[in-house]
């Protein structure tokens, strides 16, 4: 036998030797674990419940620790109430510092993500039309081109219309603005107020006064307005590349996103993505529908009523309409005021009660009906939604506010939800072997 098996030899006696050495420890830890009553973890055991002895353990006179989350003494020392506010409140801290980065983050690009929203917007009102002309065997590209340009061209022939009207209109409405204005005169000075010629050319002081202070105030916010104007094309146009991408690519673009995620949660985020998207395509629909019976019934009051920009203001109530609650309220107000001073006071009170009866057909009748419970927000979110967006965005913000709140709200109570999505008709599911 050689040196070199000599040695072999050796070093697998001492392998093995060391090998038995360890059992026999092992296995005479185990017994004495069984016999103390205390589990270990090759041979699980039953564990003792908190009030039995323990043989063999540590003195049960001995003082316990008041809570075994806590780290030190000193914690344990802290009473639980504060010990649980203290744990909230800086998780709280650190929520509002990662919004508050997020804010930051969405105000310096606004440019790029308003235009963004916008799209998506306009994405989901013209799909269904895209959906037909593809269903009509129309290539992809081609359905939206078409559906694009037809958009656009309704837009912009609507804008025209309003416009001309508008300009035919303002003559005739200056005229009757004057002595709309002498009949108020008249009625402040001889109705319930008796405010006399002295008080009343104060009060027109202090406005022209006024006018005056903040002249500046408005030239700098034209020029702001002004200087603006590149920001505004360069916004139109990304809404446009973008909305004919996301009508054209959009299903490919979200597959995209999601199989950057883990695998584990795939499924899930496309699953609340696809339901959020669901919510969106409804929420834009029923607005769309809301607001042209809103349009629809103040317009008809307008034109039996003979008040002038009837086609102007149907147009504004149906552009206000898409900020639920304060929108069409608002616009509604504007027809109001021309009334009064086309018409008089009982036309205008007349007017009025047409747009508050429109307004509580929609809040009553249109809303539960034709939103449903797919899209179904709580009025205070609303409200807070539409302030918080006009805070950060001003009119956009508006528009923008309550269809991201309806899409959070799905994609939220989606993702919460403890069922599993269904495996989708297509998926292929490949086993591993086994070694």
């Amino acid at each position: 036998m050689s040196r070199f098996e000599r040695v072999r030899g050796q070093l697998r006696r001492a392998y093995e030797s060391g090998r038995a050495s360890v059992r026999s420890g092992r296995a005479a830890s185990d017994d004495a674990s069984e016999e103390a009553g205390v589990a270990s973890p090759s041979t699980p055991g039953p564990v003792a419940p908190p009030t039995a002895t323990v043989v063999g353990g540590e003195n049960p006179n001995a003082p316990q620790p008041a809570v075994s989350s806590t780290n030190s003494r000193d914690d344990a020392e802290v009473p639980h109430g504060l010990r649980i506010a203290a744990a909230w409140s800086w998780r709280l801290i650190v929520i509002g510092l990662v919004a508050w980065a997020l804010l930051r983050i969405v105000s310096t690009i606004r440019i790029v993500i308003i235009p963004l929203a916008i799209a998506l917007l306009l994405s989901a009102l013209l799909a269904p039309a895209v959906g037909w002309l593809l269903r009509a065997r129309f290539p992809r590209s081609l359905a939206t081109a078409v559906v694009l340009v037809g958009g656009l061209a309704a837009v912009v022939g609507t804008l025209t219309l309003v416009v001309n009207e508008f300009i035919r209109g303002v003559p005739e409405l200056s005229e009757k603005s004057s002595q709309g204005v002498r009949q108020i005169q008249n009625w402040l000075k001889t109705g319930p107020l008796h405010v006399s010629d002295k008080q009343l050319d104060r009060y027109i002081d202090e406005g022209q006064q006024w006018v005056s202070a903040n002249t500046e105030r408005f030239t700098s916010a034209a020029t702001t307005t002004a200087a603006t104007l590149a920001e505004v094309l360069t916004g139109t146009l990304l809404v446009l590349f973008a909305t004919f991408f996301f009508l054209r690519d959009g299903n490919k673009i979200w597959r995209f996103l999601v199989r950057l995620l883990p695998v584990a949660a795939r499924w899930r985020v496309d699953d609340a993505g696809r339901a959020s998207w669901a919510t969106l395509v409804a929420y834009v629909r029923a607005t769309v529908l809301v607001a042209f019976i809103d349009a629809v019934g103040i317009g008809i009051f307008l034109v039996i009523f003979d008040i002038p920009f009837a086609f102007p203001l149907a147009a504004l109530v149906f552009l206000g309409a898409f900020i639920p609650i304060v929108g069409a309220a608002l616009s509604g107000g504007v027809a109001v005021l021309i009334a009064l001073v086309d018409s008089g006071p009982v036309t205008a009170l007349i007017i009025l009660g047409a747009v508050i009866g429109v307004q509580q057909l929609e809040g009553h009748v249109l809303q539960p009906l034709i939103m449903g419970r797919a899209v179904a927000i709580h009025p205070l979110a609303v409200i807070i939604g539409i302030a918080a967006g006009v805070v950060l965005a001003g009119i956009t913000g508006a528009l923008v506010a309550v269809p991201l709140i309806a899409v959070l709200n799905t994609g939220v109570r989606r993702l919460a939800a403890r069922t599993v999505p269904d495996t989708p008709p297509d998926a292929v599911v490949v086993a591993s072997q086994a070694p």
